[in-house]
């Protein structure tokens, strides 16, 4: 018997998929959020870009025209961690894994407990009913000293439950991070990396290795190689993909030719995530839609994605 969410599917019916319980497992807070409740709140409304950008380059000019200063400083952060809420309350999340990058504290006065306590209490105020799962980022181009010494009183907090890697992935070797992932595994946190966005199947193979790795963000450069997919299967590792932002950074050439399913047919566990709505446009309603109406996938095989990633 069809369920709701693909009797949705197969109706194109968006409010439809709005409606059931999802998980965004890729979704960077200042940058998730909301377009609609951000107009309301500040006067200004971000409309999404419509056309490919060539590299994150052009992104980062692009989110420098459009959205200016909107999110600098310990407002505007909570701000974006907020407009990220309640664009994953309108559409249906119920289990969200974001948060904030280590480096944020400066902002914060060096007082992890006090940027922790207003985020968990926007989180209250706005989403309680969201399963949310705090996130820790660390960026490539810091400094992995400053990013150590950002990160320590984070996990003695005991509240965090993950940690991310982002950010220009050539900007320093891999292993430079390990000692930090090490420490953070130790503290019982889910370790995750950007990889394989813009590097190769091998980089993908090499982070999960070097890191010990539990998710990969993006990853799909894992599928040129027969190898590497067959390690990520075996290794039980799940790719945490944005179709709409791998289509417009240029990545892939269509949805329609996007390597998910590669990864998939490969058996390589896959979940379905936004990466950036105010940039891209999408909501991860319409990430499946599209998914579905490019043929990639069935309304069963979406559903048993949506699903997976729900229960983990």
């Amino acid at each position: 018997m069809a369920s709701d969410f693909q009797e949705a599917l197969a109706a194109g019916d968006l409010d439809g998929l709005r409606r059931a319980p999802k998980a965004d497992l890729h979704n960077h807070a200042i940058l998730g959020g909301d377009r609609e409740f951000l107009a309301a709140r500040t006067g200004r409304r971000i409309e999404p870009r419509r056309q490919p950008l060539p590299d994150m380059a052009a992104m980062h000019a692009w989110v420098s025209e459009a959205v200016g200063d909107l999110f600098d400083g310990r407002a505007g952060r909570l701000l974006g961690f907020e407009a990220a809420l309640v664009q994953a309350r309108r559409d249906g999340v119920t289990r969200l894994e974001i948060g904030e990058d280590v480096w944020a504290i400066t902002l914060w006065d060096g007082s992890a407990e006090s940027l922790t306590a207003d985020l968990k209490a926007v989180h209250a105020a706005v989403a309680p009913e969201i399963a949310w799962s705090p996130e820790l980022g660390l960026s490539r181009h810091c400094p992995v000293p400053a990013l150590d010494r950002w990160l320590s009183p984070f996990l003695d907090l005991g509240v965090w439950r993950a940690l991310d890697l982002s950010g220009d992935e050539f900007a320093q070797p891999i292993e430079a991070f390990q000692p930090l992932f090490r420490k953070a595994k130790a503290a019982g946190l889910k370790l995750k990396a950007h990889v394989g966005e813009w590097g190769s199947a091998e980089d993908v193979r090499r982070a999960v290795e070097v890191l010990d790795l539990d998710d990969v963000q993006h990853g799909i450069a894992a599928a040129a190689s027969p190898e590497v997919m067959r390690f990520l299967a075996e290794r039980g590792v799940r790719l945490n993909i944005c179709p709409t932002s791998n289509l417009m950074l240029s990545r892939v050439e269509s949805l329609e030719a996007h390597p998910i399913r590669r990864l998939y047919d490969a058996g390589v566990r896959v979940s379905v995530n936004t990466d950036d709505v105010l940039v891209f446009g999408a909501g991860l309603s319409e990430e499946f839609l599209k998914l579905y109406e490019a043929g990639v996938f069935s309304v069963a095989e979406l559903d048993a994605l949506r699903l997976d990633a729900l229960a983990d």
